[in-house]
């Protein structure tokens, strides 16, 4: 299988007969219709899913259901907010929740929780366990917030993280917000994500155009015997 960064939480899997794309903001290219996506992914035979946790705009693009227009096997599969919010319509696309599943008997979809708006998915592709967070994370803002709202925010984390862990022990790979915007303490999320579950890559994302910062993760993240990879330009890719 081979992961893709396209940009900011938006990552492409590709296996042999399917591709999946999540959280699609905009393309790897320079101008808004080039880069990976439209280039390659869309001319790419086979099953395309198209995943998007939430209606933020950087996490949600309604481009995407025109290009059923051009390829045909495509399955959108979206958080029930973005239908809430009427950034689609019901006939476009399957709509779930936190603790719904879909399963086609090529790839099993499992929503979890966020702290934020929406869902996150754990995917079962290939016999690996694959998880975008999605905007689930320690979202504290430690040096802005109350030390209420720090200790609120981290308490709503651990427990969506808790309910993770009670599926799964274990990832063959995670996609997860590390986001230097926090501030001072802005790994801690992806630190207790690491300490609770057992993650043999993590792959970053939310680092805006700031991915030199959040190399400083990598040294915790093999600490704990996981395989830190960032994707730092758009484009860019590896197997796993």
């Amino acid at each position: 299988m081979r992961l893709t960064y396209i940009y900011h939480s938006g990552f492409v899997i590709e296996a042999d007969g399917y591709s999946i794309l999540i959280d699609y903001f905009k393309d790897s290219g320079k101008t808004p219709d080039t880069g990976f996506v439209h280039d390659e992914l869309l001319h790419r035979p086979g099953t395309l899913y198209i995943l998007s946790t939430h209606f933020h705009p950087d996490h949600f693009n309604p481009e995407i259901l025109k290009w059923q227009e051009t390829k045909k096997d495509i399955k959108y599969i979206f958080s029930k907010d973005i239908l809430k919010r009427r950034r689609a319509k019901p006939e476009d696309g399957l709509f779930m929740k936190k603790g719904d599943v879909f399963e086609d008997g090529q790839i099993c979809i499992r929503a979890f929780g966020s702290t934020d708006v929406g869902i996150s998915f754990l995917i079962e592709a290939e016999g690996k366990l694959l998880f975008h967070a999605g905007d689930l994370n320690n979202w504290h803002w430690k040096d802005e917030s109350t030390p209420q709202e720090v200790a609120k925010a981290e308490g709503d984390y651990l427990h969506e993280l808790d309910e993770l862990a009670k599926a799964t022990g274990h990832l063959h790979l995670a996609m997860f917000p590390v986001d230097p915007r926090i501030g001072s303490d802005f790994m801690r999320g992806a630190e207790q994500f690491v300490d609770r579950i057992q993650t043999d890559i993590l792959v970053p994302m939310h680092f805006w155009e700031r991915p030199a910062e959040v190399v400083a993760f990598g040294a915790y993240a093999e600490s704990k015997g996981c395989r830190y990879i960032l994707l730092g330009e758009p484009g860019e890719g590896t197997d796993f």
